[in-house]
């Protein structure tokens, strides 16, 4: 079997989790690790990957990283408001920009928007990138890793002294980690439009179905419905008005009436997370954590992992630092997935404690310190 050439550090996984690493390393003028020593895998080509659709959100937190690693701008939609409800229920609580003195509390991106940044940016730093290139494994010893590569039918051996997986792939197509869940809920994605929008408010609205999200998204709203498997599977087979009307049955009239639809989608939900990594690898993003999208934290909290594991690897990248690494990622990954594993399971249904959410809501919205705090894990994780 052919050698490829080795390197210091490969990424397996070559979307905006590990783009923004490579980059961040580069930028930060890391001396263990030079450009030409960092290789980028992935399974997908940059055209694929650059007409990838999907809808993203990204917390002002985010947005720092990607300024840092050089991929800001991004064609999005800001987020000036966020708006938290109870379907039937009386309480809401409203975030709002002004409060915390930044220029929006998130943004709302298509995937493909921002790797396209991302990879234009990894090219101009002259990092390698190998795609598409399928991982079919590895294969760890004392002195290295060695990654077996398929491109074009020809498999080939990549070296490389450190090793980070970064991609984690759809909840349903994992396999079952330390933690996990399955929350026996679908998540119906879609873009909508209604007839009495409100610029820059995003709605997570929660119903007895289970959380309902709206991200304003150019002239319209990308959606994330959560609902029972069978209840996904009605909802696809409608025809765009009995889906409009059910949607609208769900959500409210906050925003008139919804007047259209994409083709929609669904993928399973649930939570599947393992810290534990090896002593020449680590995993990071999707691949270390999948969440419930209750919270809209699965990439953001995937892209400060990016951010600290690119900073210790720029002082110290040895096993060592893997270990340094996996300390610091401790408590913001821990409390992420602990809220939003407690959110996707009490704001589900008709439980007693979703009777109380509305008064919850209700107090939110006049406390302002926890206001506050919401807002701030939002934005930035728990630092």
């Amino acid at each position: 079997m052919p050698i490829s050439p080795s390197f210091d550090l490969a990424i397996c996984g070559a979307g905006p989790v590990g783009m923004a690493l490579a980059a961040l390393l580069v930028r930060r003028g890391a001396n263990a690790i030079k450009p030409a020593g960092i290789a980028l895998l992935d399974a997908r080509s940059i055209e694929q990957a650059r007409r990838d659709p999907r809808t993203i959100a990204l917390s002002y937190g985010s947005r720092q990283i990607l300024e840092e690693a050089g991929a800001w701008p991004v064609a999005a939609t800001p987020i000036h408001e966020i708006h938290v409800s109870r379907r039937g229920r009386f309480g809401r609580s409203l975030m709002d920009r002004a409060e915390h003195g930044v220029d929006a509390l998130g943004y709302v991106a298509r995937y493909g928007d921002v790797v396209a940044v991302l990879a234009d940016e990894c090219a101009r730093l002259g990092l390698t990138t190998l795609r598409p290139a399928l991982v079919t494994g590895s294969m760890e010893d004392a002195d290295g890793v060695t990654v077996p590569l398929e491109q074009d039918g020809v498999v080939t051996d990549l070296r490389a002294r450190l090793l980070v997986q970064a991609e984690g792939g759809l909840f349903g197509q994992q396999a079952d980690r330390a933690v996990s869940r399955d929350y026996g809920q679908s998540a119906i994605i879609a873009w909508v439009k209604v007839n009495a929008p409100i610029a820059h408010r995003a709605y997570e609205r929660f119903t007895d179905d289970g959380p309902l999200a709206l991200l304003p998204q150019d002239d319209g709203y990308a959606l994330v419905w959560c609902v029972p498997p069978t209840r996904a599977e009605q909802l696809l087979s409608q025809g765009d008005s009995a889906f409009l009307a059910c949607l609208g049955e769900a959500f409210g009239g906050r925003l008139g009436h919804f007047t259209h639809a994409t083709a929609r989608l669904a993928y399973p939900l649930g939570l599947n997370a393992q810290a534990a990594g090896t002593a020449r690898s680590v995993a990071i993003g999707n691949a270390a954590q999948t969440l419930h999208p209750v919270a809209g934290q699965g990439l953001n909290l995937g892209l400060r992992d990016a951010a600290v594991l690119a900073r210790v690897l720029a002082q110290d990248s040895s096993p060592a630092g893997l270990i340094q690494y996996a300390n610091l990622r401790q408590f913001d990954r821990n409390a992420t997935v602990r809220v939003t594993d407690t959110m996707a399971r009490i704001f589900t249904g008709s439980s007693p404690a979703q009777s109380a959410l509305g008064l919850s809501l209700g107090l939110l919205d006049i406390v302002s310190p926890a206001r506050k705090g919401l807002a701030q894990l939002m934005m930035y994780g728990r630092r």
